[in-house]
């Protein structure tokens, strides 16, 4: 405490020179306000009254316009009572495996050698590999040919 008494008593003159330097710059600041408030009152309430009316204006053209929300209606289809179930006993006595069953069903929906390639993300030879090895199982020649027997035989839905 002695030391910040200490500290005034020195410099107290430096002190109430900033002091009253800040007074006046305070003095001066406000009648500077205040001539400019005065010289220039219809300027600054046109000014305003501008910026008043320019924010109503964005307002009421954003609400205006506001993008519509449109509601669409989805249908939901669930499956039937006849709910389709393979013939597992028959997948496994033609010995087919998952990817060669899935061959088939795509072969079945028509999809041609590449296309089904392309889906299921395997080489052209793979799939080609694939429905050589389903046509010799199923003992056909022909996707027609299989895709009819799997029908018949309840490993694909009709």
């Amino acid at each position: 405490m002695t030391g910040a008494v200490n500290f005034f008593s020195k410099h107290k003159h430096v002190i109430s020179y900033g002091f009253s330097l800040a007074i006046l710059l305070f003095l001066l600041k406000w009648l500077e306000i205040r001539f400019v408030i005065i010289n220039y009152a219809l300027e600054i309430y046109i000014a305003a009254i501008a910026i008043l009316f320019t924010s109503l204006g964005i307002w009421l053209a954003l609400k205006l316009t506001s993008p519509k929300t449109i509601v669409v209606e989805k249908e939901v289809f669930t499956q039937s009572e006849n709910t389709f179930f393979s013939n597992e006993k028959e997948i496994e006595k033609l010995g087919i495996s998952k990817r060669e069953l899935e061959v088939l069903q795509l072969i079945s929906a028509g999809f041609s050698n590449q296309e089904i390639a392309d889906h299921l993300f395997v080489s052209l030879n793979t799939i080609k590999t694939h429905s050589s090895n389903l046509f010799g199982k199923m003992e056909v020649k022909s996707r027609t040919q299989a895709t009819d027997k799997a029908k018949r035989l309840n490993i694909i839905e009709k």
